[in-house]
């Protein structure tokens, strides 16, 4: 017996236009508002496969293990002779700074929206939504500088491995451009294979490390001479331990990629299996494997950084660490080479080529687990970039400038990559001190503060190292607030609710009304007294001409805050002075009168009519009140959003004003 993934066509039916088949494919998934996907093809979070942490530790892990394929060339380049020293600096960063932090983190924000949401929460309004767009572009930064470098690095080994062909030398831009395609290509066809192909390069790759380290270290142990060497170059070019232990301290911020992976970590929180008693609000399993994925894959890292910052700087001739030498950027590749000959070192070519282009699939995944979930929320991206495809399509576009601009150069990029990742550690500090201040736990406080002020010098030092990584973040950054402010504008006459909801006292007041219109007088809520009503009444019958004989309602929108774009829409009847009130919460009063008199037109079956007065001031200032404050000129722009809402005027509710 066989069976079919979906229906079979019907062949009667009329086959879509080009271009309608092309529109399907690529807003397929745009239902899922919440931006969960990995990429096309998944099912929502409600029934989608979860899986062991160890699994989804090995997904985060081709970002954050891949390090190893540049860390300890770049760390020897550095700072030469010390790299050991500074590595116990990083290390201890990793296992007592940035580990506690992303712990707190999955903590707060267990469904992957990651330190962003902290802030979110604690700052909300516009401001909140500022900072929120600034350490986007920070995350689109770090994320989108993880794919071009990966791939560019991928594209030094794989043409500085003896095998690769004459004519691709010179070539890194095709070639680095050829890996982003093929990176784009796999989330257009499906990435609901990521975690299996994450959990094979990730052991190999790291087995392959395992033999390499580990016959490093016997060879320093076969010849001591190399390590005396070492020993005797590190006290004679610094004097003695004290002095080179001070300045790895200071160094440290060079060697700070070996810290990334500790954001993509949370961004994959949804993919991992809980305990059968999770909840959706309590997902305690989830938080706890989490935080054992989180450990496991910092204290593996840092055996690794450790050993491999130690075996190739004593075993690896300094020179061959600068630019042109064959370990430049690829240390253990150099001794994969050296110790094991060609075939292997082939082989640890390929895994590791294979990982640093899978780490641009880290990248792509937490674009898209954070694009989706904030941008379109807020009104400030289209509608169509709650789908996953032509998402990909935009950030692989972005990719190949990135990579053209940059000339594929991975150290050029560097600075870049860590700014972008170093800022959004230094925010994730920053809102766990916030957090444990908000719940009175002092010494966490105290804590995480500490830590807070060891990124931030270690984001501020790699700045003034490093400049023109904060320029591109700014670039990144004000891309996104200008498109998100646009598109804000563009969809400033939409409706913002998901849902209303008409409580039984609002649905009772429209119970007696048989025949419509159903007539709704818009009130101001601050004009709550029973002269403030009466007036009103008398306004809407002698300048809207409203029939005396209807018992009108009044339509009250409270603003809570007019940042806020989607929103469930929750109306409360109350009876005030005698008079009839449907009280709603929302973040734009045109928006949600629209929304409301929709609804209600659908659930009575009846035609509401609502009355206005004109609003005094001028047209452009009450404009930008709309855009910014929720109000603003109410009676055309309620009727603006109706019209975009419904274009039959047979079927649209009606505006009075006078």
């Amino acid at each position: 017996m066989t069976t079919l993934s979906w229906p079979p066509a019907d062949p009667s039916a009329p086959r879509p236009s080009r271009r309608e088949a092309l529109r399907s494919w690529l807003l397929f998934g745009l239902q899922d508002s919440k931006g969960t996907h990995l990429g096309p093809g998944r099912v929502s979070a409600p029934y989608e496969k979860k899986h062991p942490w160890w699994q989804v530790m090995c997904l985060t892990g081709v970002d954050y293990f891949s390090t190893l394929g540049y860390q300890p060339a770049i760390a020897a380049l550095a700072v030469g002779v010390i790299s050991p020293l500074a590595t116990v600096v990083l290390l201890a960063v990793t296992l007592l700074g940035a580990l506690p932090v992303y712990r707190r983190v999955a903590r707060e924000s267990p469904h992957g929206e990651g330190s962003i949401a902290i802030f979110e929460r604690l700052l909300p309004g516009w401001a909140g939504k500022l900072l929120v767009l600034v350490l986007l572009g920070f995350a689109a930064t770090d994320f989108m500088i993880t794919m071009t470098l990966s791939a560019a690095d991928a594209t030094v080994h794989a043409l500085a491995n003896p095998a690769a062909p004459g004519w691709l030398e010179g070539q890194n831009v095709l070639v680095t451009l050829f890996l982003l395609a093929l990176l784009g290509a796999v989330f257009l066809r499906g990435f609901t294979e990521a975690i299996g192909v994450a959990v094979v390069l990730v052991v190999l790759y790291l087995g392959l490390n395992a033999v390499v380290v580990a016959n490093a270290l016997l060879e320093v142990l076969a010849h001591p001479a190399a390590l005396d060497n070492w020993w005797s170059a590190l006290w004679m070019s610094h004097g003695n331990p004290f002095l080179a232990v001070g300045i790895a301290l200071l160094v440290f911020p060079k060697l700070a990629l070996g810290l990334s992976g500790f954001e993509t970590g949370v961004a994959v929180m949804p993919q991992i299996r809980g305990d059968e008693d999770d909840t959706e609000d309590k997902p305690e399993g989830r938080i706890r494997r989490t935080r054992h994925m989180l450990a496991t894959a910092a204290v593996i890292m840092s055996v690794f950084l450790m050993s491999s910052s130690f075996v190739t700087v004593v075993l690896i001739p300094a020179e061959e660490f600068q630019p042109g030498g064959q370990a430049n950027g690829r240390a253990l590749a150099y001794l994969a080479h050296e110790h094991f000959g060609a075939g292997f070192g082939s082989l640890y070519d390929l895994s590791t080529i294979a990982i640093l282009w899978f780490a641009g699939a880290s990248a792509m995944a937490g674009l898209l687990n954070l694009v989706p979930r904030y941008l379109p929320r807020y009104g400030m991206a289209p509608v169509w970039a709650k789908a996953v495809r032509p998402l990909v399509l935009v950030f692989s576009l972005i990719g190949f400038l990135i990579t053209w601009l940059f000339g594929a150069d991975v150290v050029a990029q560097g600075g870049a990559y860590a700014t972008g990742f170093l800022v959004l550690m230094t925010s994730a500090a920053v809102a766990a001190t916030l957090s444990a201040r908000r719940r009175k736990q002092h010494r966490r406080t105290i804590t995480f503060g500490a830590i807070s002020l060891v990124f931030t010098y270690t984001t501020v030092a790699n700045i003034f190292e490093r400049p023109e990584g904060i320029r591109i973040a700014a670039l990144f950054i004000a891309g996104i607030i200008v498109v998100s402010l646009l598109s804000r504008v563009g969809r400033s006459f939409q409706l913002h609710a998901t849902r209303v909801h008409l409580d039984q006292q609002a649905l009772e007041f429209m119970a007696p009304i048989l025949e419509g219109p159903i007539a709704l007088i818009a009130h101001e809520p601050s004009d709550s007294g029973a002269a403030d009503y009466r007036q009103k009444v008398a306004a809407a019958v002698e300048i809207g001409h409203l029939p005396l004989t209807e018992e009108p309602l009044f339509l009250e929108v409270v603003i809570d805050d007019s940042s806020e774009f989607e929103t469930e829409l929750r109306v409360k009847g109350v009876t005030r002075h005698g008079y009839r009130v449907l009280e709603v919460h929302g973040p734009g009063v045109p928006n949600t009168i629209a929304s409301v008199l929709l609804h209600i037109r659908d659930v009575t079956g009846l035609m509401p009519h609502i009355y206005f007065r004109w609003t005094e001031g001028s047209p452009l200032a009450n404009f930008l009140r709309f855009l910014f404050l929720g109000v603003g000129e109410i009676a055309p722009l309620t009727r603006e959003v109706l019209r975009e809402a419904e274009p039959d005027t047979a079927r649209r509710p009606q505006v009075h004003v006078g």
